[in-house]
């Protein structure tokens, strides 16, 4: 379980908007999944290939990014 809240970078590499389900790969190559209702601007949608920052905590079963929010790509 990674629970210490901390902020990492990555890229949203799929994404379902019917579902509303998608992965987020980190910089050290780690896919974590997401529900849309974990972006923070409550769009509930996000473009696949969107640089976001997020943190990651335990969630039914599993370790999910949550906080979700897009940047700009560096």
């Amino acid at each position: 379980m990674a629970e210490n809240q901390e902020q990492r970078l990555g890229q949203v590499v799929a994404f379902d908007a019917h579902a509303g389900l998608g992965d987020i790969k980190d910089q050290q190559g780690t896919v974590w999944p997401f529900h849309c209702v974990s972006l923070s601007d409550g769009s509930r949608s996000v473009e696949i290939g969107a640089h976001v920052k997020f943190t990651v905590r335990f969630h039914v079963m599993r370790d999910e990014a949550f906080d979700i929010e897009v940047v700009a790509a560096s």
